[in-house]
């Protein structure tokens, strides 16, 4: 019993550090997040942290892959219920691509990660940065990709395996990149009825790319 409460203890201080860490990165960034910051906002000592994670590097990779993962998790949960079974291209993509907008708030703590990562990229750890694209973007867009493919198959989009990365990658920059882009990624607000007309937009030119005539 002694040991499960100590496992338990030791579990839950680690989530501790994640959650602080994941708050005071995103707030002020690699560079200057301090050790003794993320512990106080874990309230935890920093010897906790550092039998836990070692240092802040390995802090930060934990932090932004943890991230990453979720959300790409999220976003394939995504692409499944929408693009799992098409029967009606253009309506479904839209769906897929109003929910995927939609949910944008739900990934706020992540987004505020990206930012600083595009502000600090050459002074993170080329490994984290790298690990981060496999298990966030690239995997995210991989999923989109093959769904695309799998519609090509059916004969509902102009895309077949030779082309499908290219629609993949426009897929992404046509609609949740357009948002991401004018947004200067969430900093600047914009409305609702904004954010469908970027995906709507995105989408017809998607369509005039790879729907099918």
């Amino acid at each position: 019993m002694v040991q499960q409460r100590e496992r338990k203890g030791t579990v839950e201080k680690r989530q501790a550090l994640l959650r602080g860490a994941r708050t005071v990165f995103g707030r002020e960034g690699y560079a200057r997040a301090g050790i003794d910051e993320i512990a106080a906002e874990a309230g935890v000592s920093t010897r906790t942290l550092y039998n836990h994670f070692g240092g802040k590097e390995n802090l930060f990779r934990e932090v932004l892959l943890d991230s990453a993962a979720n959300v790409t998790a999220a976003h394939v949960t995504l692409v499944e219920r929408h693009l799992a079974k098409v029967t009606d291209v253009e309506r479904d993509l839209l769906a897929f691509a109003r929910e995927w907008m939609g949910r944008r708030g739900d990934h706020e703590p992540h987004m505020l990660l990206v930012r600083h990562i595009i502000t600090e990229g050459s002074h993170l750890p080329a490994d984290v940065i790298e690990e981060w694209q496999r298990i966030g973007p690239r995997a995210t867009q991989g999923a989109v990709r093959a769904a695309l493919q799998r519609l090509g198959e059916e004969g509902l989009l102009a895309i077949d395996e030779a082309n499908s990365v290219e629609a993949g990658r426009h897929f992404m920059l046509l609609i949740p990149g357009a948002v991401t882009v004018d947004t200067f990624f969430g900093v600047v607000p914009m409305s609702a009825d904004e954010v469908d007309a970027r995906v709507r937009s995105g989408l017809a030119v998607f369509l005039k790319l790879y729907g099918v005539r």
